[in-house]
């Protein structure tokens, strides 16, 4: 209870010098993951020696889930905040009027980094366990916009969908905006809001959700080389659940049953297993652009055939596709090369968001950032399953692509 006295400057002193820490190590956790954060490198960036950090946080994995926790304390504040909007627009508005304004607060050093919650699996039990429910508390809040009279047509699965959708929105938007000035966030704000309100589709009503099936993007394996599509599914799967640090050379290895002499046999080091997975999943998505704009259909259908392909994908037994969280703990060169893979298949899309604006077939939106919606839409549908339980692949792409395309409000 507040007695009206006010704090000592050695509570002071403690309370600043616990911030720095968090904010020193958000930034390594973003950039290193759970694994390649160390309490040295926290130490060192704030000044101090290894055993004063640990006067704080005894143990690496309780200052990574520390870093968990003031992340999502920082994003319940604004779904809180935006919650309290009357109609279900509003909410969505204000919701990311407050992120891309704490956005760009972080880029001009006003604000400490934004957490990542990518790695949030690779902590050890029990700490796992409480950030995962954080997490958990936080999706039912958010999953609060999509609740009410105006939403009696969504069941639960719906609803946790669309939720899933929203926020990974959001979370994925970190790795793309830098593309633009922090002056130009107001007007990203309003195309975002556009997009997740209105859909791409020309007019309501005017065109339905109804893609057609394309051939199937697995790659086709080299002659004789069949075992390396099951190796790189089996690794992209570890990879994708556990981090890239957090998918040790041995744990693939196991995965695969075999001997670490024989991953090195096929594989010089394990980045170079993470950059074929890369390439695999680069290849499966440019097929299956280059299938859909071979159908007979005008843009719309091309886009949704496009997106409903890879969507059912991550749930076929040939997914899931390699999530992009893992390009952070490439070396940087290599990681500048998966940026621009995943960049050229932003621009595949953006091709046809255009076309089909010139034509018609698609409403007027800015097409390179409903491009980017689309690719955060897609690197989430690798982990669906985990917030829509027994999803079924046939019915992934309707539940996850089509609110996307039609809008997330829409029945």
């Amino acid at each position: 209870m507040d007695d009206g006295r006010i704090a000592s400057p050695a509570t002071e002193r403690y309370a600043k010098k616990k911030e720095a820490i968090l904010a020193a190590a958000t930034a390594i956790l973003n950039r290193q993951g759970v694994k390649g954060m160390t309490l040295a490198d926290v130490a060192a960036k704030v000044g101090l020696i290894t055993t004063s950090v640990t006067y704080y946080y005894r143990k690496k994995d309780d200052l990574a889930a520390a870093c968990f926790m003031r992340g999502l304390e920082r994003f319940e504040a604004m779904v809180d905040e935006a919650g309290r909007a009357d109609r279900p627009q509003d909410r969505l508005l204000r919701f990311l009027d407050l992120y891309l304004d704490l956005h760009r607060r972080v880029r001009l050093g006003e604000a400490t980094p934004l957490t990542s919650f990518t790695e949030m699996r690779a902590l050890k039990e029990p700490l796992r366990g409480s950030v995962q429910g954080a997490f958990n508390d936080l999706f039912r809040r958010v999953r609060g916009f999509f609740e009410g009279q105006a939403f009696d047509h969504l069941d639960k699965r719906e609803r946790n969908a669309r939720t899933h959708l929203l926020l990974e929105q959001v979370f994925w938007s970190s790795s793309w905006l830098r593309r633009y000035d922090t002056d130009d966030y107001d007007r990203v704000r309003d195309k975002m809001y556009d997009i997740l309100v209105n859909g791409l589709a020309p007019a309501a009503g005017a065109r339905d959700w109804a893609p057609a099936a394309l051939p199937d993007p697995t790659p086709e394996a080299p002659e004789g080389q069949d075992w390396r599509e099951t190796f790189l599914v089996a690794a992209t799967r570890l990879i994708n659940q556990r981090g890239y640090r957090g998918a040790s050379v041995e744990d693939i290895s196991a995965q695969l049953n075999v001997t670490k002499g024989s991953f090195y046999h096929h594989h010089e080091d394990k980045d170079a297993l993470v950059v074929e997975c890369f390439e695999r999943t680069f290849a499966v998505t440019r097929k299956a652009q280059a299938d859909a704009r071979k159908t007979a259909g005008d843009s719309w259908d091309q886009l949704s055939a496009a997106t409903a392909a890879l969507v059912e994908y991550q749930l076929s037994d040939h997914g899931p596709l390699l999530r992009a969280s893992s390009m952070g703990a490439l070396p940087i060169e290599i990681r500048h090369e998966m940026v621009q893979g995943y960049n050229r298949g932003s621009e595949r899309f953006a091709a046809i968001i255009s076309d089909g604006v010139a034509e018609g077939s698609i409403r007027a939106v800015d097409p390179m950032i409903a491009a980017h919606m689309i690719n955060s839409m897609l690197n989430a549908a690798a982990s669906l399953g985990v917030w829509v339980p027994g999803l079924e692949r046939e019915e992934a792409a309707r539940l996850f692509a089509r609110p996307l395309l039609m809008g997330v409000l829409a029945k």
